[in-house]
């Protein structure tokens, strides 16, 4: 399996990154990037390789580099965020995707897509509908996924920025989340309630490795008693932008042969 990840450099302007659904604490730019570059290490050191995507320093919110697209199988669908200064991130993901040789397709206008709105669970692609990603997101992102063999289930979201800022997967399969800002936990077959809302939040490295914040102790002691092996980073800079683990790569996990 290729284990591959992208990643983006912060932007200088890090602390000017969209809030939407917490109050405005101030960001330590030095210290977030010196996390940057402590997340990046922990993938390395878990046996992925890693490319920087070409930064975008005039967009605050950059980092974020997940919400730049969704990479299925062979497919890169190109992602078109909800919020209209984060359109120009996509470019330069864009360009990296393709260096891959992905077969790539756009969402266009009307539609909006964030890929931190994505969760992939084996063939089953959740899609959180709410403040980034719309109907017509959803509709072309499933136009583009079913032929490669996706079941997209579209996942309502009020109380979080992305689906993802409210639920992930173990590599069983098992839905992990933050109970009080999941909508309908019934839409996921297994579903574990965690105990802090970054529990919610893992990159399955491989080899029942998980990747977490520090700041959930409980949920990595939990996850540990199950089995799997916490890999822990300090994220905090960047949870004060509704940012968490998944935010800060793109997974190339069947990357295609360029």
């Amino acid at each position: 399996m290729s284990t591959h990840a992208l990643v983006r450099r912060p932007s200088p302007r890090l602390a000017e990154g969209l809030v939407t659904h917490i109050d405005r604490t101030p960001v330590d730019v030095d210290l977030a990037m010196r996390q940057w570059a402590g997340y990046v290490e922990a993938l390395r050191a878990n046996g992925w390789s890693v490319t920087e995507v070409a930064p975008a320093p005039d967009c605050p919110d950059s980092a974020f580099v997940e919400d730049t697209m969704v990479v299925f199988h062979d497919v890169a669908v190109l992602a078109r965020p909800g919020a209209d200064q984060r359109k120009p991130e996509v470019a330069g993901g864009a360009e990296a995707v393709r260096a891959f040789g992905y077969r790539v397709v756009e969402i266009e206008a009307p539609g909006t897509l964030d890929g931190g709105d994505v969760l992939k669970v084996g063939s089953t692609v959740y899609v959180g509908h709410g403040g980034r990603t719309n109907l017509a997101g959803i509709a072309q992102l499933t136009a583009a996924l079913q032929p490669a063999g996706a079941t997209v289930v579209t996942v309502p979201i009020t109380s979080v920025l992305h689906l993802k800022s409210a639920v992930t997967a173990l590599p069983d399969g098992t839905v992990i989340g933050w109970e009080p800002v999941v909508d309908d936990t019934s839409l996921f077959p297994r579903f574990l309630a965690m105990p802090e809302e970054s529990g919610a939040h893992v990159v399955l490295l491989g080899d029942d490795k998980v990747l977490m914040s520090a700041d959930c102790p409980r949920s990595a002691a939990l996850l540990k008693s199950a089995g799997l092996q916490p890999v822990i980073v300090d994220i905090s800079e960047f949870v004060k932008l509704e940012g968490c683990v998944t935010c800060l790569s793109v997974r190339l996990r069947e990357a295609p042969t360029p």
